[in-house]
């Protein structure tokens, strides 16, 4: 696989998110019963509205972005060097809102293109719906209005993976599994991500995760390239 792609043209990332409000008392009457008319579909019969909203985090309408990692190489002559940076905390409107600056400012450019392991159909319209929640105007690289798909600037490691085939699904863990990749899901996993946040109160340990996923997208695609991967020490957080 040959992206003609400068591995310096991309923005790596992954975010981690969470239900707006700890618990299912928190939400209005309003929210609760759309809640229940927005996931009866995916709920079992005798599961309630109440029971599953632990899973809100997934939907845009019903969840917040509490991490963003970035991840972008500066050195991609002789052995690639990678670096990750993490915006977090409580306050989702100032993680949306540093990372449009960062991409406004370093990766506006025509060439530059975003990257994340089932982008498209998460990460990427999850932020431009949560920005949208904010009053915060899109990054041009999030508006995808009246672009045509072969200008949309994303790129998709579990797209790539498909080669065309959407029925299919393979997760990060198990694309990393098979291409002799060190896993990122070696402390939690996207389902207790939520009960980190507001039980453990642990953000560090959401910001590690998420950095980790970082890190993988782009080993995962210098693997479909044939290039080596990065080792340790190749890669920094700052």
């Amino acid at each position: 696989m040959n992206l003609k792609t400068n591995f310096k043209n991309i923005l790596f990332l992954d975010i981690e998110t969470v239900p707006e409000f700890e618990k299912w008392s928190q939400l209005s009457e309003e929210q609760q019963t759309l809640f229940a008319k927005k996931t009866q579909y995916q709920r079992k019969e005798d599961v309630s509205a109440e029971e599953f909203y632990d899973r809100a985090g997934i939907w845009a309408e019903f969840g917040k972005i509490v991490c963003i990692s970035v991840g972008y190489f500066w050195q991609v002559e002789k052995q690639k060097k990678f670096r990750t940076t993490s915006f977090y905390g409580d306050d989702e409107f100032k993680i949306l809102t540093n990372f449009k600056e960062l991409v406004n400012a370093h990766f506006s450019q025509k060439q530059k293109v975003l990257c994340a392991h089932n982008g498209k159909e998460f990460d990427f319209p999850f932020l431009a719906r949560r920005m949208i929640v904010h009053k915060i105007a899109l990054p041009e690289k999030l508006n995808l209005f009246g672009k045509k798909p072969w200008e949309i600037p994303h790129l998709d490691t579990l797209e790539l993976w498909k080669f065309g085939d959407y029925k299919h699904y393979t997760s990060l863990p198990l694309l990393t599994a098979i291409l002799g990749i060190t896993s990122p899901k070696d402390d939690i996993d996207g389902s207790e991500v939520a009960q980190v946040y507001y039980q453990e109160k642990n953000i560090d340990r959401i910001v590690k995760y998420c950095e980790k996923d970082t890190d993988a997208v782009a080993q995962i695609l210098l693997r479909f390239n044939n290039e080596n991967l990065l080792n340790d020490s190749d890669i920094t957080s700052v």
